[in-house]
C-alpha cells in the first residue's frame, strides 16, 4: 500500500512563489503568470495582518490606513520637516515660526491617529558633506557638519514628536516629497488618495509638496493653517493664499479636528 505525503499549505511559501514569480517568470506566457498569481494569492487573506504588522514599511502603512473608516479612508497625514535644526531658535536652518506650532502638530498627529489616518514623517537627512543637496546650500557643509546630517541631532524630530511603530519615515533631498522619492508610488499602492498636511516652511517644503500633489491627482489636500509655518506671517499668509487658488482646503487645527469623522 503506498503512502502519501500531505503536503499543507504554509504564508511562508507565499514569499517563496513570489521570488519565483518576479525573478523567473517576467517573460513568460500570459497562462504561466496567471497561474503563479493564483498561487501568490492563495492562503495569504488569513496571515495578512500579520504581514502587515512590520514597521518602516509599505505593508506597515496599508495596515494602518485599514483602520480609517468612513470620510477618513484613503486618507495620510504628512509631517514635514519638524526636526530640530528647523524648529529649534539655535539651528542653522531656524524657522522663526516653527517653534510655535509645535504643540498644534502634536495634537493633528494624535487626531490623526485616532481616526486611523495613517502618518508619514517626511524629513531631510543630507550626506555630511552635502552631495546630494541643493547646489545653493552646498556652501552650509563645507565643514563636514551641515544641517539635518543623518545620524545627527539636528535631523532628529523635535520634542513631542516621534514615530510610533508602523508609521512611516520618509527621508528627501529636496523642498518637495514627492521628487525623486518613493512617496507616489507608497500612496498609491496603499489606496491613499488624499492628504492632510503639517509642518514647515510653508513657502519651501510645504508648498512644492502640495503643488505636487495637486498635479499628481490627491484630492483633497489639505493644509492645517496652524499646524504649518514660515518665517513670517506674512510669507506664510501669502503662501496659503495661493494654495487657496488651486483648491487647497485650509482649515484652522479646530476646524479640521471638529470635522465629522
Amino acid at each position: 500500500m503506498k503512502h502519501y505525503r500531505v503536503f499543507k499549505f504554509n504564508w511562508h511559501y507565499i514569499f517563496f512563489f513570489k521570488f519565483i514569480y518576479i525573478k523567473l517568470l517576467p517573460h513568460s506566457n500570459y497562462s504561466s503568470r496567471k497561474h503563479a498569481t493564483i498561487i501568490l494569492s492563495f492562503g495569504a487573506k488569513k496571515k495578512r495582518k500579520k504581514i502587515l504588522s512590520f514597521g518602516n514599511s509599505e505593508q506597515a502603512l496599508f495596515g494602518s490606513m485599514a483602520v480609517a473608516a468612513g470620510k477618513w479612508s484613503g486618507t495620510a497625514m504628512l509631517v514635514i520637516d519638524m526636526q530640530n535644526d528647523f524648529i529649534l531658535p539655535e539651528g542653522p536652518m531656524y524657522v522663526a515660526g516653527g517653534k510655535a506650532i509645535v504643540p498644534a502638530v502634536i495634537h493633528a498627529v494624535s487626531v490623526a491617529r485616532d481616526r486611523g489616518i495613517p502618518v508619514i514623517w517626511v524629513v531631510r537627512e543630507h550626506d555630511p558633506f552635502g552631495r546630494d543637496v541643493e547646489v545653493f546650500r552646498r556652501n552650509l557643509y563645507a565643514n563636514g557638519k551641515g544641517p539635518t546630517v543623518e545620524g545627527s541631532k539636528g535631523a532628529e524630530l523635535v520634542e513631542g514628536l516621534a514615530p510610533i511603530f508602523g508609521e512611516y519615515k520618509l527621508v528627501k533631498t529636496r523642498f518637495s516629497a514627492f521628487f525623486n522619492t518613493n512617496l507616489n508610488s507608497l500612496l498609491q499602492s496603499t489606496g491613499i488618495n488624499s492628504l492632510v498636511i503639517v509642518g514647515v516652511q510653508t513657502p519651501n517644503c510645504i508648498r512644492q509638496t502640495v503643488f505636487d500633489a495637486v498635479a499628481s491627482n490627491y484630492q483633497p489636500v489639505t493644509v492645517i493653517v496652524d499646524a504649518t509655518a514660515a518665517a513670517t506671517p506674512v510669507v506664510h499668509t501669502a503662501n496659503i493664499h495661493d494654495m487657496k487658488n488651486i483648491g487647497v482646503v485650509t482649515p484652522t487645527l479646530e476646524e479640521w479636528c471638529s470635522t465629522d469623522a
